[in-house]
Formats: structure tokens, sequence, C-alpha cells
């Protein structure tokens, strides 16, 4: 059957800005693109140590069979959660099938009709849509402003009274997707304690990448124990699959009894939950991988600053580097310049980002060598410069 014709209308509307997206077919260029920061996606040693764990657990089982709460919750999860737990210093970990379904199950089950949610504007589309499926009031604050998170919660404060209370939650990511930088979360973690508001952390592109461990911006500051819940994902630094909600065991018994996208779903396989289990023993002893990492991204910003790019891109200490080039046609061509010469480099198009915040978004691995970062970079300069 033909697509209705508003759906056709809407492709077309897409097409027509430059904008329509399609299913990419990777070339032999070098990776700017993909998350797998650390290179366990493509370890072939960890790979090996899978099999070798599910073996040592007289694993041979290829799915779940059902949710958890059915037939799904096999023996692999209560260990891997036990050492996520262990490893993040939380009290507990609640693996979700992805970084999107713990997003989606936390903010839509946890704050409540009444509740206040105030989120920064530049949150990841999971937690987006977590707040438009919950039943609490949400409003956007300016990305990393904690003068108007401030602001805000002293507005919603003042408002509670022992006839109405309610609770005020916080939501923001300790590095940004499309942006690469980090908030001030030391100042924020002491606003959320003056005003009596829970603090809910995205660590997805920070595990892995920062602290001397790869373990996250929270723990490398050392303020694990007062912050309300954590949401680590594992398809990124960790080249697996998956996420953790990490906090209290009453927040883990309150989400597995009321987060959908945790009850009505098929579990993650055996094989998955071991990746993860193995793919964090592999975290904690690659100190080298990590700390390789870490050199890259401050050679980038030597590198950034040396070919005089600064003006175009936003400051991150994170393996997030976006160049911003406002226009899908003006991006998607310097990124083409780009592939061209062997870098896989990936614009960011509106509506992915605002109109006139198109960008280059180029990601840093473990693997890249320090020449090939400089090389794109001058690529870069000299189709921006010409």
């Amino acid at each position: 059957m033909k697509l209705p014709a508003n759906l056709k209308s809407k492709l077309h509307h897409r097409q027509a800005a430059n904008a329509l997206r399609q299913l990419p077919v990777y070339g032999n260029r070098l990776d700017f693109a993909s998350n797998d920061y650390l290179g366990f996606a493509q370890n072939a040693a960890l790979f090996d140590a899978v099999h070798d764990f599910l073996i040592s657990r007289n694993s041979k089982t290829n799915g779940a069979t059902g949710s958890r709460l059915i037939s799904g919750n096999h023996s692999l999860y209560s260990e891997t959660e036990a050492a996520i737990a262990q490893f993040h210093q939380a009290e507990s970990a609640l693996i979700f099938n992805s970084g999107y379904d713990a997003n989606v199950g936390f903010f839509s089950a946890v704050p409540q009709r009444g509740d206040v949610i105030l989120y920064d504007e530049l949150c990841h589309a999971s937690i987006r849509d977590g707040l438009q499926m919950s039943k609490a009031k949400s409003y956007k604050f300016t990305h990393n402003d904690p003068e108007e998170l401030q602001q805000s919660l002293e507005k919603w404060n003042s408002k509670r009274t022992a006839e109405n209370h309610f609770e005020i939650y916080v939501a923001l990511e300790t590095v940004y997707s499309m942006d690469g930088d980090t908030p001030p979360l030391e100042e924020i973690v002491l606003l959320c304690e003056q005003y009596n508001a829970y603090l809910v952390v995205d660590e997805a592109h920070a595990l892995g990448v920062m602290g001397e461990h790869g373990e996250g911006v929270v723990q490398y500051l050392n303020l694990q124990s007062r912050i309300f819940a954590r949401i680590v994902t594992f398809g990124k630094g960790l080249g697996c699959h998956g996420a953790a909600v990490l906090g209290s065991q009453e927040l883990q018994s309150y989400l597995v009894n009321f987060a959908r996208s945790f009850i009505y779903t098929t579990g993650l396989s055996p094989h998955a939950v071991a990746t993860i289990h193995v793919a964090y023993q592999f975290l904690q002893r690659e100190q080298a991988t990590v700390q390789a990492l870490q050199t890259r991204i401050v050679h980038m910003n030597q590198e950034i600053k040396r070919l005089g790019l600064q003006p175009l891109f936003v400051y991150s200490k994170s393996a997030i580097h976006c160049a911003i080039i406002p226009g899908n046609d003006k991006v998607r061509a310097i990124a083409q310049s780009l592939q061209e010469a062997g870098f896989e480099v990936k614009p960011i198009l509106s509506p992915t980002v605002p109109e006139g915040q198109e960008r280059l978004r180029f990601c840093l691995h473990a693997f890249t060598p320090l020449e090939s970062i400089s090389a794109v970079l001058e690529r870069l300069a000299n189709t921006i410069f010409q």
C-alpha cells in the first residue's frame, strides 16, 4: 500500500531542506564518527573473554526467553548488576535494554502528577520523550546555566507548602552528545541540596572517557553519594549494549514495579549481559587505554588552537568535539570533503540540532593516531579558510 499523502509530504519537506535521513553505508575511512571511544566494540580479546565467561557460568542460552519479571531474569543479571554497582559506588544498579529505555522508563515513572522537572534545554531526546510521557510538569532551563536553574528552583520551592507539597527533579547530562561540553556539576549539586531537589544525571558519554578509570564525571568529582539517580549506558565507551540506572535499593524496587520500558520488554540475552560484565572488567584494567583517549582529547584541543579553529568549536574536554557550521547544505559539503580525504566525519543537520546550529561532529578514540587528528583538522582549516 502507498504511503499516506500527509506522510509523503513530510518526507518531501525533509528532502527539500536537505535534511532527509538515510541509513549510511560505511566505507574504509578513519573513524571520527562512532561512539566506540575505547575501541571495545572491535576488541577481539574482549570478544573471546565474553565466550570464556559464558562457558565458565555454563550458559549456552541464546535468548532471555521473556521479560525479567517472567522468565528472563537469568543469573548473569544479578552478578553483573552487583559488579556495576560496586564499580560506580552505588547502592544498586538496574539494567535496562538501552539508554533510551532507561531514560524513558525513569522519567515516565518516577516524577508524579504535581511534581516539577527542570531540565537542561540540550538534554537528549530519550530524556525529553520520557518527560513527555510523565504526568509531572517539565520546564527547560538555558544550557549549563546554574543561575537560571537557581531562579527556577527558588520559584518552585516557594510554591511548596504543607498542604501543597510536591517534589522537584533536575535532569542533566555530564557530557552532551551534540556539543561534548560538561555542566558545572558541583555548583548544581549544591543548588539541588539547597532547594531540596532530586538530581538525575545521564552519564552516557562520560563512561569510559572521564575520570582516571573512565568511571564518569560524577565519581571523578566524588559526588556519587549526593545524586539521586545516575543513568549509565554501555553502547558508547563500553562498546556493547544496554544501560543501567544507579541509585538506592528503594529506587531499584520502584523501577521494577513501575517503569514500563523495563516491565514490558524481553530481557537482554545472556551473551549481551555477559558482554557488559566483561567490558567493565576490561575498563578497570585498561587504564592505559583510558589515558590514551584523554591524551588525544588534549591533542585535539591543542590542534584546534594551533589552526585558529577555536571560533568554530564548542570547547570540550570529552571525546566529542563539534564545529558549528550553519546550514545543512554547507555542513554537508564540508563533511563530504573530509570523507573524500578518508575521514569518517558526520554532519549533524537540523532538525536534529536547531536551525543555524548545524555542525560537524568529531568523535575521538583511544586508537586514533595523533597525526590523523592533526590531518583531519588541517583539512578542515584548508576547506574553511580557502
